[in-house]
């Protein structure tokens, strides 16, 4: 909804002109409005609420934000409280139930009918990351002796009913599925022609206690519409429609942008999180690299030394580890997200890995040949070049196949891969990649130059 708009809707709610006002909300679409409602005042908003017609009202309803539906759920009436809840999809009704406290789900169900109470329960009876609690048990079946002109008439009569009817089902007298039709091949075929001679046989569908991340990602590689969903029987218990997957899909995302910054998933949107809590899902994981970055301290200390025999060893501490951390971090991130879309599977593994080692060699190669040169050309030092090259090489093929390794392992372990991602990879590479470095700037200086610092290097090599 364009900011011009909704400064008219605010100055015309200020003027009391409602009837102008309905007009304008009821040629909205439903996403639109309900991000408007978000922005408005407490007091304005089941005023306006109630201005909307009956779908348009239902609509908005479902993609408002949790803490919106609850003030509503207050303010209405039973009648408009049964009004609201029986134009809801059950799936849209099952997660309002699923967000709202004890005292306004009990409300909730007591002014559904009971039909649709029953249906509601019987999604909140799956596990929250299941493909049970993503369904809605509102489709279209057919049965396989149906003729077209049957089948067409029963779309008809459930249309207003159901969320989609793109795709049909067919299943036999005991919920079976026996296979599926698009409304396409039905409007194609001849009115005459049984269900059962055109259907599509070889139904592609998940299980009720699937992981609804998979299920997304199903979708994603079917290209459907919905997904129909059974029991381990076989029977057909509901479908998954293709904006709970896409929700499903920005949530995961989400989830993962998070943790792989090494945060706590929150489960509100930003400006709705408290300080606290956002302070809450950060710390835990600061704390424990800021501990783990001691490791990277003690091996500094361990070579202090070397420090001073050489100065100039600790100005290019910065470079390697930054270099380290950025590809291991660039591994790492193109192998959580080619598992997340199921391009990357644990058997491949060694397959990876090597690819990941063929790649860091390029890598490794190219950026030593540009530092030695940059060396050689600032500093005249064959061997300082030759240190830092090689340190390059070394840290380079280390990162990129810890970043790649790491997630995997994660996976393998039951763990989210997301765990693996940068902060992690960047502070274990740090402190290999100094022990390399120190291990190797030692040994070149101990055998090629610097005679006078010799005996300081020598406690370091030994």
């Amino acid at each position: 909804m364009a900011i011009s708009m909704e400064k008219t809707i605010e100055s015309l709610y200020e003027a009391k002109k409602y009837q102008t006002l309905r007009d304008i909300l009821s040629s909205q679409n439903e996403a639109d409005i309900a991000a408007f409602f978000s922005e408005v005042r407490e007091e304005a908003l089941p005023i306006l609420f109630r201005l909307l017609p009956k779908d348009l009202a239902a609509d908005t309803f479902a993609l408002m934000e949790p803490e919106d539906q609850e003030l509503l759920i207050h303010g209405f009436s039973d009648s408009e409280l049964k009004e609201v809840i029986d134009e809801l999809y059950v799936d849209d009704a099952a997660d309002i139930v699923d967000e709202m406290p004890a005292n306004v789900v009990k409300r909730i169900l007591q002014n559904a009918d009971p039909e649709k109470r029953q249906m509601i329960n019987e999604i909140l009876k799956y596990p929250e990351d299941s493909a049970g609690s993503l369904m809605t048990v509102e489709y279209i079946s057919l049965r396989p002796s149906m003729t077209i002109t049957d089948a067409i008439k029963r779309i008809r009569r459930k249309v207003r009913e159901t969320e989609t009817i793109y795709t049909c089902y067919v299943t036999d007298n005991n919920r079976h599925l026996l296979g599926y039709i698009s409304v396409r091949t039905l409007l194609l075929s001849n009115e005459n022609d049984k269900i059962g001679d055109i259907m599509d046989t070889t139904p592609v569908c998940v299980n009720t206690m699937d992981d609804k991340e998979d299920v997304a990602k199903k979708m994603n590689k079917y290209d459907f519409v919905a997904m129909p969903v059974v029991d381990d029987e076989m029977r057909l218990v509901g479908i998954v429609t293709f904006d709970d997957a896409i929700d499903v899909m920005q949530d995961e995302t989400t989830e993962d942008i998070e943790i792989m910054a090494a945060m706590a998933p929150a489960e509100e949107s930003y400006f709705r999180t408290s300080d606290i809590k956002h302070a809450k899902n950060r710390i835990v994981w600061l704390l424990v690299l800021m501990l783990s970055a001691t490791l990277t301290g003690s091996i500094l200390s361990y070579y202090e030394s070397a420090f001073e025999s050489i100065p100039i060893l600790v100005s290019f501490i910065p470079m390697l580890t930054g270099t380290g951390g950025n590809c291991g971090s660039q591994s790492s991130t193109m192998v959580i997200r080619g598992m997340s879309v199921d391009e990357i599977k644990l058997k491949d593994f060694f397959k990876v890995v090597w690819m990941e080692f063929r790649i860091s060699l390029i890598l490794s190669l190219s950026l030593a040949v540009v530092n030695g040169l940059r060396i050689l050309l600032f500093y005249q030092d064959v061997t300082l070049a030759a240190v830092i090259s090689l340190s390059i090489i070394g840290t380079v093929i280390m990162a990129e196949l810890i970043g790649c390794m790491l997630p995997m392992i994660a996976k393998k372990c039951r763990l989210d891969p997301a765990i693996m991602a940068a902060p992690i990879i960047t502070t274990l590479v740090d402190a290999l990649c100094i022990m390399l470095y120190f291990n190797i700037a030692l040994r070149f200086f101990f055998f090629f130059s610097y005679p006078e610092s010799r005996t300081a290097l020598f406690f370091c090599c030994s």
